[in-house]
């Protein structure tokens, strides 16, 4: 069996994070008509999404996620954590090395929503 994965980012403020992931990873979203709440199917190379307004309360601040956490490849790790904080995100756990591999970030958006950034980079440490 074959799973091809599709995300969905939930949102208290569904124009608040299309802007948000527009403006740090340039991300496309297309309003989808006739379905029972708002949502907009996301356009990005390679990627297969959408977003659409929470559908129900939010989990308490500082707990953690209860989902899924996905993590988007990045030219410049730190330029991009940098650019998150401008468009009002904020820090969950700082870019650190995995040795040998990659520099890893974790980030959450402007809905609360936490995800990851990474920079491949065999020379990380």
């Amino acid at each position: 069996m074959s799973a091809q994965p599709y995300l969905e980012i939930q949102a208290d403020d569904p124009e608040r994070a299309r802007a948000f992931y527009t403006g740090l990873l340039g991300w496309r979203f297309t309003a989808v008509e006739g379905l029972p709440v708002a949502y907009w199917r996301l356009e990005a190379e390679g990627l297969r999404g959408g977003l659409l307004e929470r559908p129900a309360t939010t989990p308490p601040a500082e707990c953690g996620t209860n989902a899924f956490t996905c993590s988007f490849e990045v030219d410049d790790i730190r330029e991009a954590a940098a650019r998150v904080e401008r468009l009002g995100g904020r820090v969950a756990l700082p870019v650190f090395a995995i040795p040998d591999t990659c520099w890893q970030g974790y980030f959450l958006d402007t809905e609360g929503n936490t995800f990851g950034l990474f920079q491949v980079d065999a020379n990380a440490r």
